[in-house]
């Protein structure tokens, strides 16, 4: 399938569309302006004073600006006719960690190999709408989501063995986390254990090349193996009798990683504000409280330089002191979980929701082609191209579907479909669902193995469950047209290997509510597995709400991805800052309704799989779940991430 890089199928096309949007985006920019001086913004001073001195100037210049508009829609309007349904871009990658090298990595033999994904709402709306949901200035809130989700994903990824007399060995994920660094130095041990990567802090170049020198600076007597794994690290620890670990020295040591040549954009990510007793800033790959090994990066002799930033890349990890070994850290669970401050290093996947602006999504794309290779934005349609049938709802579109897909594997074949039954507010969006599917290995007979991913956003409004389950039927109809559209396999003479299915997105309903009973048991959930969900109506003990409560999105206390980790591992941190069902009983208050809730929250982002429908004997299986904090203050929205262990047949004990 040939892939759209343009929104256009000629260059006249597109001159045209340019020509008329420049007619169009001055009205459109003041318009959004002057919306916006009427919602307040927290961190604006003296907000009647722009109201009065702005007000007139925006009026005016909107007034002139129309006549442009108009011309220019007439322009616009019947071009879209013409559009392509989204762009594709990709930056050649020709390093050892790009997208065709990624291909070789698994041959469909052995033990199996993870991939990682997640979904996420932005809200890149028009300022003036995403100030509706208590977040401002769209544009820059682009350009820092794009840089803190690379800074996350692209943290190097550091197996880490235990050698003790139980011979138990411990290798975990970026977002799941043994030990809390307290304000006073001390390590508090966490519960649990830990299963595949730990976290780091990495500066520099995008977490794609490490070196040898990466894990400098480990307490002595630990072995250290960086060369052998692209991306990742390998640490030794030994044990002493009872399974514990000896006592680790907290003094630094001297160690650094040196930045790529050249120092491209990959390693010009300078941290944001960095707070007293934080370990990092909350855009960069900061050392999480989720490590297993503290090392303490010095640099050499010039600690203090300019520009130091940029050619150094010191690691981080933290200690753990006397900490028992153990094999699982939910017993009752048959993966980790967590909610961790940083998205999961090594991140294969990621879906987006609400990116409406254009250039917000222009913005975001620029930040993360850093790390992901292949990238789709600007999908849906525009106008009444692509909608037809509405079923009596207006059928113009004046926003995208908001829809934004990265990856680092190559695309092979996409699809978009735009609902058809959108009502009120929602239908003035091409809001639908985005059907993708990636190549991720080959067979040493050449066969493709590929998974399946869809990303949709489901209508907003309360009271319309009914719209919700016919656009789920929808997009199982449409998965399954894709899939046989796009298969070139047979039974008797398979071309392909289907490694997953993953369905993504803001579903706008959740699991606990009791007036959306209708979607809880919707025919989806038995086609694919949510592994945050026991049931209908019936969540996992452990499972939080991802709808933050727009009141509190400014407050202090979860103004970091570390305070609102802390915050959302309580449960009254829960029910203060998580968006809960509204109670329909006369005169209760909020908190009082709050109280008498059970969960904890509105669960409205989902990360599904498929058992079936896969290879023959491979299998699909979770490994981590996260609840992400990295994005605090830029959405209200928590992102979801899951790492999927897909594995050849049954292994042996």
């Amino acid at each position: 399938m040939v892939l759209y890089t343009t929104p256009f199928p000629n260059s006249c096309l597109s001159a045209l569309h340019a020509v008329s949007w420049a007619l169009i985006f001055p009205c459109y920019w003041l318009l959004d302006r002057l919306l916006a001086l009427f919602i307040p913004d927290p961190c604006q001073k003296y907000q009647l004073l722009c109201i009065v001195l702005f007000m007139p100037i925006y009026l005016g210049l909107l007034v002139t600006s129309l006549p442009f508009a108009f011309l220019g829609f007439l322009l616009w309007s019947p071009l879209q006719c013409a559009r392509r349904p989204y762009i594709y871009s990709r930056l050649e990658d020709k390093g050892p960690a790009g997208g065709a090298a990624l291909l070789s990595e698994w041959k469909g033999t052995g033990t199996g190999k993870s991939f990682c994904f997640a979904t996420a709402n932005v809200c890149l709306l028009p300022d003036s709408l995403a100030r509706h949901n208590n977040v401002f200035n769209t544009q820059a809130r682009a350009k820092e989501i794009g840089h803190r989700i690379r800074n996350g994903a692209s943290r190097p990824q550091i197996k880490i063995y235990i050698d003790s007399p139980t011979n138990t060995s411990i290798s975990a994920a970026s977002f799941s986390s043994l030990v809390s660094p307290q304000g006073d130095g001390m390590a508090r041990a966490v519960p649990g254990s830990i299963k595949r990567t730990a976290s780091v802090e990495y500066k520099g170049n995008g977490g794609r090349h490490p070196t040898d020198e990466a894990a400098n600076g480990l307490a002595s007597g630990d072995s250290v193996d960086c060369g052998s794994l692209e991306n990742a690290c390998i640490v030794r620890i030994g044990g002493d009798e009872g399974g514990r670990l000896p006592e680790a020295d907290d003094q630094a040591t001297g160690g650094q990683a040196r930045n790529g040549a050249g120092g491209g954009p990959r390693g010009q990510t300078p941290n944001h504000n960095q707070r007293n007793g934080d370990s990092g800033s909350l855009g960069s790959p900061s050392a999480s409280r989720e490590s297993l090994v503290k090392a303490r990066a010095g640099l050499d002799g010039g600690s203090g330089e300019p520009g130091a930033t940029y050619s150094k890349a010191p690691h981080k990890a933290s200690v753990v002191k006397k900490a028992a070994a153990r094999k699982r850290r939910h017993p009752d669970e048959a993966f980790d979980h967590e909610i961790s401050a940083f998205f999961p290093a090594n991140l294969d996947f990621l879906c987006l929701q609400e990116v409406f602006d254009k250039r917000a999504a222009t913005k975001l794309k620029d930040q993360l082609q850093g790390y992901f290779e292949y990238i789709l934005y600007d999908v849906g349609v525009y106008g009444c191209q692509g909608c037809c049938g509405c079923q009596g709802h207006c059928c113009f579109k004046c926003l995208n579907s908001g829809l934004f897909f990265a990856s680092r594997y190559p695309i092979m074949d996409v699809a978009y479909h735009c609902y058809t039954n959108g009502k009120g507010s929602d239908s003035l969006a091409s809001k639908g669902a985005l059907f993708l599917k990636v190549q991720v290995g080959s067979t040493p007979q050449d066969q493709r193995i590929v998974g399946y991913i869809t990303c949709t956003h489901l209508h907003a409004l309360e009271d319309d469950s009914a719209i919700r389950c016919e656009q789920l039927d929808m997009l199982q109809d449409w998965l399954a047209d894709f899939r046989k559209s796009t298969s070139s396999s047979s039974t008797a003479n398979p071309e392909e290997l289907v490694a997953f299915d993953i369905v993504c997105g803001d579903l706008n309903f959740d699991n606990c509510s009791s007036d959306d009973k209708l979607e809880q048991q919707h025919s989806l959930f038995t086609r694919y597995k949510d592994p945050c969900r026991l049931g209908p109506g019936e969540e996992k003990p452990w499972a939080i709400g991802t709808m933050l409560d727009k009141d509190g999105l400014n407050d202090e206390d979860v103004s970091t991805p570390e305070n609102l980790q802390k915050v959302l591992e309580s449960e009254e941190g829960r029910r203060e800052y998580l968006s809960f069902p509204t109670s329909k009983s006369p005169g209760a208050c909020k908190k009082g309704r709050k109280d008498v809730l059970k969960g904890s929250g509105r669960r409205l982002d989902y990360m599904l799989y498929a058992e079936e429908g896969l290879c023959p004997d491979w299998k699909a299986e979770v490994e981590e779940f996260s609840f992400i904090t990295q994005l605090s203050g830029l959405t209200d929205h928590l992102p979801v991430a899951m790492r999927l262990m897909v594995s050849a047949g049954e292994e042996e004990a």
